[in-house]
Order: C-alpha cells, then sequence, then structure tokens
C-alpha cells in the first residue's frame, strides 16, 4: 500500500470519528471506510484498525474509547471530541506573517518549495491585501536540492530507520550504513543528518552530499527513541571540527564567472576568457557539490577525484545513473 494510499486511510478515520456527536462502533468504522472493507479477513481487518488507532495518538489525536453503558461492559465505540482537538482561530500579525513570508522564500529552491509556497499563499488570506513576497535585503534561499533530504526529514519525524549508501572522505568505494535517525541540520551551507549507526553502535554524523542513490526506511515508525539531551547541531560541529586537513583544487574558470572561488583562492594564471584558480577545499562531494552549479564556466584540472566527483554528479543530473 502506498504513502498516499495510508494518509487517505488516516484522514478517513479521522474524520468518521470528528463527525459524529457520539461515539461510534468499529464495525460502522469498517463500512465506512472504504479501505476497512476491503480488507480480507476481519483479523486483517482488527490490525489495520488498531494501527490506525495508535498512529493517530502518536500524532496527538485524542481518539478516546468510550465504555459501553448497558451494564455489560464492552466498547461501544470510539470518537475524537472537537473541542479537544480542533484548533482555535489562528492569527497573526502583519509582522509575524512577514517573517513567516521569508521562511517560505528560504525553501523556494529546497525539495520543499512547492509546500511552502502553497502555505505563504494561504497566509496571505489571513490578512486582506497583505503580500509576504518582495525582497528583504538579504539572500534568503538555502540550498537543499541533496535528494535524500525529504525522505530523511519525514524518517526524522516518524523515528523510522534507513538504509542508505555512503562514500566517506577519501574511498573510492561507498558504504552500506544502517541509521536510526535524530535529527537534520544545516551548518556553513552543508546539510547533515546525526543518528544512531546500528552496525557500529555509536552516535555519528553524515554529509547528505556524500550520500549515494536511493535512501530506504525500514522497520515500523516509532521504533526508537531519540536520547535525552541529544544536540543535532553540537554534534555536527564537533564532527566538523574533528576533521582534519585540505586538499587544493586547480579550476579553470571562466573569467566573468566562478568570482566566489577567485576570493577563496589564489589566481596562478590568466588567459583569454578564462582563469587557472587554485582553491582549498576540505572533501571532494561537498566541494563538487559547489562546482556543478557553475556549469560550463568551471572546468576542474586537478585532482582526479574531485574531477570524477564533478563528473558522477553531471551524470546523474543528465540521468545517466552513478558511474
Amino acid at each position: 500500500m502506498s504513502q498516499t494510499d495510508r494518509t487517505e486511510r488516516l484522514l478517513n478515520l479521522l474524520f468518521a470519528l470528528m463527525a459524529s456527536s457520539r461515539p461510534v462502533p468499529k464495525h460502522v468504522l469498517r463500512e465506512a471506510i472504504d479501505a476497512y472493507r476491503e480488507s480480507p479477513s476481519e483479523e486483517a481487518f482488527e490490525r489495520m484498525f488498531e494501527r490506525d488507532k495508535d498512529e493517530l495518538r502518536g500524532m496527538g489525536v485524542p481518539v478516546e474509547t468510550v465504555e459501553g453503558s448497558d451494564g455489560v461492559g464492552g466498547i461501544e465505540g470510539y470518537r475524537v471530541a472537537a473541542d479537544a482537538y480542533a484548533l482555535p482561530e489562528v492569527e497573526f500579525t502583519p509582522g509575524e506573517l512577514a517573517v513567516l513570508g521569508v521562511a517560505a522564500r528560504v525553501w523556494e529552491v529546497a525539495s520543499l518549495g512547492d509546500a511552502a509556497q502553497r502555505a505563504l499563499r494561504k497566509l496571505e488570506t489571513l490578512v486582506p491585501g497583505l503580500v509576504v513576497d518582495g525582497s528583504v535585503g538579504v539572500e534568503t534561499r538555502v540550498a537543499t536540492a541533496e535528494p535524500s533530504f525529504p525522505v530523511l526529514l519525514e524518517a526524522v519525524r516518524r523515528r523510522r530507520a534507513v538504509r542508505f549508501d555512503y562514500r566517506k572522505p577519501g574511498e573510492a568505494a561507498p558504504e552500506a550504513r544502517e541509521v536510526q535517525p535524530w535529527g537534520v541540520a544545516s551548518r556553513r551551507g552543508r546539510w547533515y543528518l546525526v543518528g544512531h549507526d546500528t552496525v557500529r553502535g555509536e552516535a555519528r554524523v553524515f554529509r547528505l552530499s556524500r550520500v549515494l542513490g536511493a535512501v530506504t526506511p525500514f522497520g515500523a515508525a516509532g521504533a526508537y527513541d531519540v536520547p535525552e539531551g541529544i544536540e543535532v547541531t553540537r554534534l555536527i560541529a564537533s564532527s566538523a571540527s574533528g576533521r582534519q586537513g585540505t586538499t587544493v583544487a586547480r579550476l579553470q574558470v571562466a573569467s566573468d564567472r566562478g568570482h566566489a572561488l577567485r576570493r577563496r583562492g589564489r589566481v596562478l594564471e590568466q588567459g583569454e576568457g578564462v582563469e587557472v584558480v587554485e582553491v582549498d577545499y576540505a572533501d571532494d562531494e561537498a566541494f563538487s557539490s559547489e562546482l556543478v552549479g557553475y556549469g560550463s564556466a568551471v572546468v576542474v584540472l586537478a585532482p582526479a577525484s574531485l574531477r570524477d566527483a564533478v563528473l558522477r554528479r553531471l551524470r546523474i543530473a543528465a540521468g545517466e545513473g552513478a558511474a
């Protein structure tokens, strides 16, 4: 069953429980909801219903079990009291809406960009005539083009383990990892996953630019707890400070592009329309992610490992897969 089917089933159950002023018996729910009615057996329906009920409760929905009042005992039905779950009217000041508008624009080039913009349009309807787009005088974009980002973010939210291939710095072949995600955060423009590596039995930090291929969630939701006192950003900063050593890249850069690279590096040669620039960097995967954004304006001359990382990313972007 797809994620969409499951979400639709949970919403139908929630609506059915909220729509009635009286407790809804289980057999009525089975007849009212398509997925329950199509269950191949009573046992399959019972398992599905119990999972859905527990998941709604895990999301904070107050699903109540109402005991029978006929003196015989048993369960009369289930309900979600509207006054215990429905949100009060949401109001924002113009200043708060402006901040939310900036937050939405932060995600405009990210994997969550479409959802952020839809939310922004809804927020504008709260104050007639208010437009929260427009220039704010600062760069608000956050690059989260890593394909693993939305999957890992959902895994963190649901506390569900994941599998993925990970290429460590300086190694040609990736390693398979199994991780219980604790959090995803950004540091200096790079995104990281922090979690418990179940094979190695300890906390690890993973840079998303080094995750290769698909991230696959497995196991049940809520299968683990995040240890108390975990500070994701502190762990990421500690991991970054523990890495030592830099590599020098030699790049051919178009004269009218790549000015940020020149500021960070050293111009060695100047030619007609191009320059050779040396730039210090720490990691092939992270630096290649930056370089592909320049397109044909930047050509990697050395080292070969960085050139290979750039070519691999370009092949993936062209739909040719990792080579």
